[in-house]
């Protein structure tokens, strides 16, 4: 017959568990993690005490003032500012910059609408533009420099679409020159399409000043792994056209990347694939591109 009282192991066993449990209710809750006071990974306070990690001067006696780290790494604290306007509200940290930091992204601004200029031509009777004829379509291909084609706003690679109410679809590259030849010297409608090949990419320098991609005769041939190029979308058997919406068409790789040197911590370059560029320019001295073209800077 069982028993009706406990016996005396039970007992004890029983007084171990009340022990265990009232110890546990009676000790001290952690500290709750308050996102609102995370202090750039350092001293993330919970309350007005606690610290998830330890103060500075708490750990091996460090202690920096604000005014000391300014003084002493103003890089680190220039691309300390910069991570930090990558961080949207939610607090996700981007892979990439925030294009609307970039002033070059507003100089390159490919929209792939269409737009209307009205033309004259200079005191050599010309406008200073040399177009290509590409899948029954009119490419600009050459801007001079200071020419009407220029001061209108026409770049490389735009979609002409009309000449004074006449549709160029299906016309030859001769027949569309012999038409600008034959035009009035002011008043010269012309439609386009903002450069509907090209596209534009705003990277981010790297420590070092590396945007991360390598390029010969202006064409993208490498990327660099887990780079700016690389998180952004850069691809390689690509023409650089633009850097921070200046031509550098026809330059020579040096120059290219002194212009990218001289360019700010963010920058926009626009590409085109480098069949269509190839294609663009095929029948064109690299001489004329070098020389004529218009790689004047942006000006907003």
């Amino acid at each position: 017959m069982a028993s009706l009282y406990p016996s005396l192991e039970d007992m004890k066993v029983d007084q171990m568990c009340r022990a265990q449990i009232q110890n546990e209710f009676s000790a001290p809750a952690p500290p709750s993690y308050n996102p609102g006071t995370y202090n750039a990974g350092v001293q993330a306070q919970v309350g007005s005490e606690a610290h998830v990690y330890p103060a500075l001067g708490d750990y091996m006696g460090l202690e920096f003032s604000e005014t000391l780290i300014k003084e002493n790494m103003p890089e680190y604290v220039h691309q300390v500012a910069i991570f930090q306007q990558s961080i949207p509200a939610g607090g996700t940290t981007m892979i990439a910059p925030i294009s609307s930091q970039s002033l070059g992204l507003q100089k390159a601004q490919v929209t792939h609408g269409i737009r209307e200029l009205l033309l004259c031509k200079d005191q050599n009777n010309k406008i200073g533009l040399r177009v290509k004829d590409i899948n029954k379509g009119i490419f600009v291909c050459l801007v001079i420099e200071n020419s009407p084609a220029a001061l209108g706003g026409l770049r490389f690679g735009d979609q002409i679409l009309q000449i004074n109410g006449q549709d160029l679809a299906g016309y030859s590259t001769d027949k569309v020159h012999e038409l600008l030849k034959k035009s009035p010297v002011n008043g010269i409608r012309i439609v386009v399409r903002d450069r509907p090949f090209e596209r534009t990419i705003t990277l981010h320098k790297d420590s070092v000043g590396s945007l991360g991609f390598q390029f010969k005769n202006g064409k993208i041939v490498a990327i660099v792994k887990e780079s700016s190029a690389a998180r952004n979308g850069v691809l390689t058997e690509h023409q650089l056209l633009e850097v921070d919406g200046q031509n550098v068409v026809g330059l020579k790789d040096k120059q290219i990347k002194e212009i990218m040197d001289k360019a700010g911590d963010i920058v926009t370059i626009t590409v085109i694939p480098s069949f269509v560029y190839e294609h663009m320019v095929k029948k064109m001295a690299g001489s004329l591109i070098r020389n004529l073209m218009d790689h004047s800077i942006p000006i907003l």
